[in-house]
């Protein structure tokens, strides 16, 4: 019996080789015409879902967190107190700490969102979604979207590749003055501070790659209070609209 990791290897080469496959325009145009239209679908779908789900915050981290980890739950006591304090949560809608936080916001009776991405390993959302708030993408940049246009903040603790895409992503946007500044706040100290030297004497001192104001885009927390204080001390000068 193959490994999971052997089926992902068999996938990655099957697209390489597909890459390299010669179509003729027909195949092409078809193939690109059918790509069109589940982009446009997929995008219609959020919008219409997500239009009307009033102020959320999201929240990011590792898919690979089990339950009895501090960081699990440091997550669901995150959602929970923004659920007190008036927002709904986005999460990517898989385990881990999107699983915490999707289970602190219905804990709280609270919205709870879940845009869910199909992967070969995961292809469902968890259990504590709202059913009617439950989209499933096939295209990660249209799920980017979904959550930079109606999120107000975003909560990110430790995660890998994906956490980091999220990051870095919601850092582009807001530096590049192409969405609305919102804060995001970097939960466990331990965790980012090794990144957070990095971009300071790295990006910035070594290679002034960035800007000393760019320092500003992000807090560092290490507990749910200050988590959620950082959200409401920033709308506390702010009306809550959306980002687009």
């Amino acid at each position: 019996m193959s490994s999971r990791f052997d089926n992902f290897e068999e996938k990655r080469e099957e697209k390489i080789r597909k890459a390299f496959k010669e179509r003729d325009w027909n195949e092409i145009k078809s193939a690109d015409s059918w790509a069109i239209f589940k982009v446009i679908a997929e995008f219609v779908e959020g919008f219409e879902k997500l239009s009307k789900i009033g102020p959320c915050v999201s929240v990011f981290g590792s898919a690979r967190t089990p339950s009895d980890n501090p960081h699990y739950i440091m997550a669901e006591e995150i959602s929970a107190k923004l659920v007190r304090h008036g927002y709904g949560v986005i999460t990517g809608g898989g385990p881990g700490i999107m699983e915490a936080a999707n289970k602190g916001a219905s804990s709280e009776n609270g919205k709870s969102v879940g845009l869910c991405i199909k992967l070969p390993f995961e292809a469902k959302g968890n259990i504590y979604i709202d059913p009617d708030k439950m989209i499933m993408f096939d295209y990660f940049f249209v799920r980017k979207v979904m959550f930079t246009k109606y999120s107000q903040g975003f909560v990110v603790l430790p995660g890998g590749f994906g956490t980091l895409d999220e990051l870095f992503e919601a850092f582009t946007l807001i530096q590049t003055i192409k969405i609305g500044r919102f804060p995001i706040v970097l939960v466990g100290k331990a965790f980012w501070e090794g990144l957070i030297d990095w971009i300071k004497n790295t990006l910035l001192e070594k290679y002034n790659y960035i800007s000393r104001e760019d320092l500003n885009l992000f807090y560092l927390v290490d507990d749910a209070t200050e988590a959620v204080k950082v959200i409401d001390d920033f709308y506390s000068k702010y009306l809550l609209t959306p980002n687009y």
